[in-house]
């Protein structure tokens, strides 16, 4: 049997929705889906803070890891000891669903995993469908405060903002650009309250991980936009991929829909 340890939270969710749960042998302390598949599980640490010895330990066939979400010095450390790191990168709903059907066949799952990725694709394509007879939605995606964050260009939540009818207003906002020359980090760039409202979105998306916003902060966001739709919503809804995607998209498409 193929022992597996996980280190995203949302392939570990995958992995026991397609029937490989039986072989996950041990997680991070960030994976909470579903609770009672990984409750009795080893933990190995955070998605950041991944112990290599913790995990060596449980004599993995395969370790599911993440470019974004694991660090570098963890994924290379976990080779050099012999183990077989699948490193995922998903910058797109297209990626996130290529990978599976990758993470399906790694697992021995992969009959279950296609049937995934089918309904996952029919989502889309229902999503994109209604996007496409609706007016767009200017958008932004906060994923942090102290200092503010937001999803920038080639992330999944910007690709799946596109799909589902809106266009993320820091979409643009990369290295090249003005702003983004100074702060931006990676993908998911630092910014001012000054700066979103200079980019007027008519929705601002505030989820719960992995900051988790919460009144005070729609608060805030609404006194600076007052014309904008500020909303608390599901973090896992807008940046976990995988098997949940069938019913997140869905979700997402509803909450972009105009008002």
């Amino acid at each position: 049997m193929t022992r597996i340890v996980s280190l995203v939270p949302s392939w570990t969710e995958t992995l026991f929705a397609i029937g490989a749960g039986d072989r996950v042998v041990g997680c991070t302390r960030f994976c909470d889906e579903p609770r009672s598949g990984v409750a009795a599980l080893p933990k190995v640490g955070g998605t950041k803070d991944v112990d290599v010895g913790a995990v060596i330990a449980l004599r993995p066939d395969l370790v599911v890891a993440n470019r974004e979400e694991n660090t570098r010095r963890a994924v290379e450390a976990l080779r050099a000891r012999g183990a077989d790191v699948l490193l995922t990168d998903a910058q797109s709903v297209r990626d996130a669903i290529a990978e599976l059907r990758l993470i399906g066949a790694a697992a021995a799952a992969a009959a279950t995993a296609e049937a995934c990725a089918r309904r996952v694709e029919r989502a889309v394509a229902v999503a994109e469908s209604g996007a496409a007879r609706r007016p767009r939605a200017a958008a932004a995606v906060f994923v942090w405060r102290e200092p503010w964050m937001v999803a920038g260009p080639t992330t999944y939540a910007d690709d799946l903002l596109r799909r589902c009818g809106a266009d993320n207003v820091f979409g643009g906002l990369g290295p090249g650009s003005a702003a983004g020359a100074e702060r931006a980090a990676g993908r998911y760039p630092r910014i001012t309250v000054e700066e979103v409202v200079r980019r007027a979105p008519r929705l601002v998306l505030l989820p719960d991980e992995p900051y988790a916003f919460a009144d005070t902060d729609a608060a805030e966001l609404r006194a600076a936009l007052p014309s904008a739709r500020v909303v608390l919503c599901s973090g896992k809804d807008l940046f976990w991929y995988g098997t949940r995607m069938a019913e997140a998209i869905p979700r997402i498409a509803e909450l972009l829909a105009p008002r």
